[in-house]
């Protein structure tokens, strides 16, 4: 395990890294998820291993700190991150991102253009959500930060069940609510327009299930191409692990 101290108070992100030839690679995970248990299976398979690899988490997540005091928005992550992966001697890396992940890594080319040559974003949040009962960002960003600290993170556990709360649990509650509901309300400007405004190799992968992407049209005039994965849903990586790795290992080549 490797860390880095990522904001002007010495908190610190930390990360797993396979050693292997430069452009590094770094795998970013979504909410409440952690990367080495999120990507190590992708980084070790034959058609990516070779690279060095950083499985890194986020503030706030799995093996990172977790300061009260941060504010846990798009920017503000991707600015941490931005430390961390300079603090490694990281430049134009290829970005593998999750979910939230894929939010946070499209701020940080756009902040931090030197750091990132290539995006394959997954399943990626792109668009505002309303808060609402249920599961992931839109369920936490129903509640206050007081009734999420005060026992509304209780019914979150109830929702997501047993898979997605055993890395849940080790986020910090405050890093939970406040990433969720900054990831909820969208960044500004919006995230679609900071995607193709990018000017590197970008790729969407997404499960095939939930139909086409909105504005995928849009997205492919710029550039963006979006990749459909049969049998999965959100968790790709996880749910078909093979057409996960041989999307991505095409995106990174292509």
């Amino acid at each position: 395990m490797r860390s880095a101290s990522a904001t002007p108070s010495g908190d610190r992100i930390r990360w797993v890294e396979l050693p292997g030839a430069e452009p590094s690679r770094v795998y970013v995970h979504g909410l409440g998820a952690t990367s080495p248990a999120y990507f190590a299976e992708s980084a070790a398979h034959p058609l990516l291993a070779g690279r060095r690899s950083l499985l890194i988490d986020m503030l706030g997540f799995g093996i990172s700190d977790r300061p009260g005091d941060f504010a846990y928005t798009l920017d503000a992550h991707a600015d941490a991150l931005a430390a961390a992966l300079e603090a490694a001697d990281v430049v134009g890396a290829e970005l593998i991102a999750h979910s939230m992940g894929g939010s946070v890594a499209i701020v940080l080319a756009t902040r931090h253009p030197h750091l990132v040559s290539r995006l394959v974003l997954v399943d990626a949040n792109l668009d505002p959500v309303a808060p609402a009962p249920g599961p992931g960002s839109a369920g936490i960003a129903r509640f206050t930060e007081e009734e999420f600290l005060a026992g509304g993170w209780q019914e979150v556990r109830d929702a997501v069940g047993a898979h997605w709360w055993s890395t849940m649990r080790l986020a910090g509650l405050e890093a939970l609510h406040r990433s969720a509901v900054h990831l909820a309300r969208g960044g500004v400007p919006p995230l679609r327009t900071l995607l193709t405004d990018l000017r590197i190799p970008r790729t969407y992968v997404l499960p095939e299930s939930i139909g086409p992407l909105r504005g995928a049209e849009l997205l492919e005039a710029a550039g963006v191409r979006v990749v459909p994965i049969p049998d999965c849903g959100h968790n790709i990586m996880l749910d078909n692990h093979k057409a996960f790795v041989r999307a991505t290992a095409e995106a990174l080549a292509a």
